[in-house]
């Protein structure tokens, strides 16, 4: 690390020499202009690039390229922060190209611009400054508590419209936790915040790491969306009720945590920690209900979303836990 003391100059401005290396090395001579930009916490960005931002572009041969693995390529490619993904061979079959549009699909940003019997291009239009990462956050917590609530509703009614609608919401969540994920990765590579951003590259850092368990919680509804879908008889009343009722006091806990979360707030984040292990003994009450009844489906099916009501209870926890270490910082 080089230090270098500051100047006045002119009587009202400040100068640092910049070192000959690293200039050197970027190509930055006299007169050449650079982009100095602010950072949350005080720091200065002082980027070389001459024109701008320059296009990142990533070439892949889908040769042979079975659904899975282009997939995984084609996410790869986005969250490494490519503007232009290029997908080429001698010829891209018919299936290779319904998997190029159903992961665009799955993604936010990226649109298929070009397309031939031997390529297709694809182009990330999102600019990062339409979706902060804390509007992401919020956007990701408000499906997934709406998912939660009718997944379980969905069980009470045996609405399998419902359920449908409920598992298919799960995609908006992926596309979310992708997108957070991609911006995240290109802030740490990139050395600087998109655009002007009143939040820092810590708390950019605990976001991401609370967008995971909300993610995982939406996952959990999708799992109850998917057993009332199975359903054809209604559940008992009693353990129906009881369901229901563990089931608000689970959404209240997830929504308690991420209020910790954007408030910094550790007495509330602390309260929701307690909450949950202290409604360990009502689960386990619950499960034993459930294994009186005489349907060995329905039996199946009501243990799995206990199950998922219980881990979403250990995910609002989690959140909890990065609120307590953000608010201590």
């Amino acid at each position: 690390m080089e230090t270098r003391k500051v100047q006045q100059t002119g009587g009202s401005t400040y100068i640092i020499s910049l070192p000959k290396q690293w200039a050197e090395k970027v190509g930055i001579k006299t007169g050449t202009r650079v982009s100095i930009q602010a950072q949350p916490d005080g720091k200065l960005l002082i980027n070389p690039a001459l024109e701008g931002r320059s296009i990142k572009t990533k070439r892949i041969d889908v040769t042979g390229c079975g659904a899975k693995a282009l997939e995984r390529d084609i996410i790869a490619a986005y969250l490494h922060g490519y503007d232009r993904i290029e997908l080429f061979s001698e010829r891209i079959l018919v299936e290779q190209k319904q998997t190029i549009r159903r992961v665009c699909y799955k993604l936010i940003g990226p649109e298929i611009t070009e397309e031939s019997s031997n390529f297709v291009i694809i182009q990330d239009l999102l600019n990062p400054n339409e979706l902060p990462i804390k509007k992401g956050v919020q956007r990701m917590f408000l499906i997934a508590v709406s998912m939660q609530k009718d997944a379980v509703r969905a069980l009470k009614t045996i609405d399998h419209d419902l359920a449908l609608d409920v598992s298919q919401r799960d995609d908006e969540v992926d596309r979310l936790y992708l997108l957070i994920s991609k911006q995240f990765r290109s802030i740490l590579c990139e050395g600087g915040m998109p655009g002007t951003t009143e939040t820092s590259i810590e708390e950019y850092h605990e976001f991401r790491m609370a967008a995971s368990p909300l993610e995982r919680i939406a996952d959990h509804a999708q799992k109850i969306a998917n057993a009332a879908s199975k359903l054809q008889k209604p559940v008992n009343d009693t353990v129906m009720e009881e369901i229901d009722k563990l089931n608000v006091a689970y959404m209240k806990l997830v929504k308690q945590s991420v209020e910790a979360l954007f408030e910094a707030n550790t007495s509330l984040a602390n309260q929701v920690i307690n909450n949950v292990n202290n409604m360990r003994a009502w689960v386990e009450e619950l499960h034993k209900s459930i294994l009186k009844l005489k349907s060995n489906e329905i039996m199946i099916s009501l243990g799995t979303v206990v199950d998922s009501l219980s881990r979403i209870g250990d995910l609002s926890s989690n959140i909890a836990e990065i609120a307590i270490n953000m608010a201590i910082r």
